[in-house]
């Protein structure tokens, strides 16, 4: 049975309900949207008329802000640092969850369940809450105040959920396409490298954004193994911006700009693949 959603064909009663669900969509987009509006406007307004007229439009706005913030604030380098870890970070979990996801759809071996249930409690076990034993594990290392420490952190934290995600893509796809490949010479890692992945396009943006977002966001590990100013990743290095007695707003909120453009731009370029993976398997 399907649902007809044309307007102009509807009953009445259906129209009413149309316009309900259309006026709920549209005040919601409304409350996601405006904040970040808000946020925008008020990084060219002065803190003066931020506190005295937070939501309305600037008088006269100045750019100048922006200017300050990446050069005299050091803004440029909490923005590279942050692209560093993330960008690094991302890149091993997709290589290693990638690789684990496909071993375990892919073949079928003594204690492959039990595998894969052990990839997926680390869903379950937040990191946060073993860290004194993880800041020792770091320090014994020797990777205190170093990027590959919050990049293996993000890195452990990622993969399970890449795993669980595209366990399910790898299993979706037939085995006459692996069975083709193997025919062709293909070998193992040909087919992982030049078949599946390329298929599975959806999933792997889908994983992309799912975890680049908080690795992108996370304040508490950056926060704890990495003291040095010119290491501060963005969510720590915005916090420099809150005096003891007061806190320039015009400062923080073009902060807080700059620093949503980079997820902002990828969701951008990646949403088509993203709503795919997203909706796969939704519809037989």
């Amino acid at each position: 049975m399907t649902t007809d959603f044309k307007f102009s064909n509807a009953q009445l009663l259906k129209r009413l309900g149309i316009i309900c669900i259309l006026s709920l969509m549209v005040i919601y987009v409304v409350l996601i949207v405006y904040p970040l509006f808000n946020m925008v406007i008020s990084s060219v307004k002065p803190t003066r008329e931020i506190l005295k007229h937070p939501f309305s439009l600037p008088e006269k706005p100045d750019f100048s802000s922006y200017k300050k913030v990446w050069i005299d604030m050091g803004f440029s380098t909490f923005f590279v640092n942050s692209i560093i870890v993330t960008a690094v970070s991302m890149g091993l979990v997709l290589l290693f969850g990638s690789m684990a996801s496909y071993g375990i759809s892919r073949y079928s071996f003594k204690g492959n369940t039990l595998l894969y249930m052990i990839f997926l409690s680390g869903i379950m076990l937040p990191l946060k809450a073993a860290i004194i034993p993880l800041f020792m594990l770091i320090k014994k290392l020797g990777l205190m105040d170093n990027f590959l420490s919050v990049i293996l952190i993000f890195t452990a934290m990622g993969i399970p959920s890449t795993i669980f995600i595209l366990s399910g893509f790898f299993k979706s796809i037939p085995l006459d396409l692996e069975y083709a490949a193997r025919i062709d010479g293909c070998s193992d890692f040909g087919i992982y490298a030049r078949i599946m992945m390329p298929v599975i396009a959806p999933g792997i943006a889908l994983v992309t954004i799912y975890n680049s977002v908080p690795i992108w966001n996370d304040f508490f590990f950056p926060l704890v193994f990495l003291h040095s100013r010119k290491l501060k990743t963005l969510p720590v290095g915005l916090s420099t911006f809150f005096g003891q007695h007061s806190t320039n707003w015009t400062l923080l909120f073009t902060g807080l700009t700059v620093a949503i453009l980079p997820m902002l731009i990828m969701y951008i370029f990646m949403s088509k693949y993203f709503i795919k993976g997203m909706t796969a398997g939704a519809v037989k």
